[in-house]
């Protein structure tokens, strides 16, 4: 089951973001898996990433994994979703579809932090489900 909740006062497709998580997951052979979807606020998100990574700042996207048939929780801020849509001259939707599959990569043990050989591996799987 894939779950969304947009906890922002913002205009979301839902089902749009089920569909993406929902490829992507049938894609890696774990549509078995449960996943939730959080839309949250800045000042949600910058707590988050102050309290789990340290990081006093608003982030676009955290992830984390959870255990048994519960893949785990993508957190997503649309605001800076939509900054980084400016930013990189990109629509709000693609730079959103872009950090959703990257979050549920990361769920799935990518990990571009780790060495230079998985961030081409990561890369190539975002951009195949792009």
């Amino acid at each position: 089951m894939i779950e969304i909740n947009n906890l922002t006062a913002l205009a979301v497709d839902k089902k749009f973001l089920k569909s993406v998580a929902g490829k992507i997951l049938k894609g890696e052979k774990k549509e078995k898996k449960d996943l939730s979807v959080a839309l949250v606020g800045p000042a949600q998100i910058k707590q988050l990433n102050k309290r789990y990574r340290r990081k006093d700042k608003t982030t676009d996207i955290l992830s984390f994994a959870g255990e048994g048939s519960f893949l785990g929780e993508i957190v997503i801020c649309p605001q800076q979703v939509r900054k980084n849509a400016q930013k990189y001259k990109v629509s709000f939707k693609k730079e959103l579809t872009q950090v959703l599959i990257h979050g549920i990569l990361h769920l799935l043990g990518y990990d571009h932090e780790r060495s230079q050989k998985e961030a081409k591996k990561m890369e190539k799987r975002q951009q195949y489900y792009l």
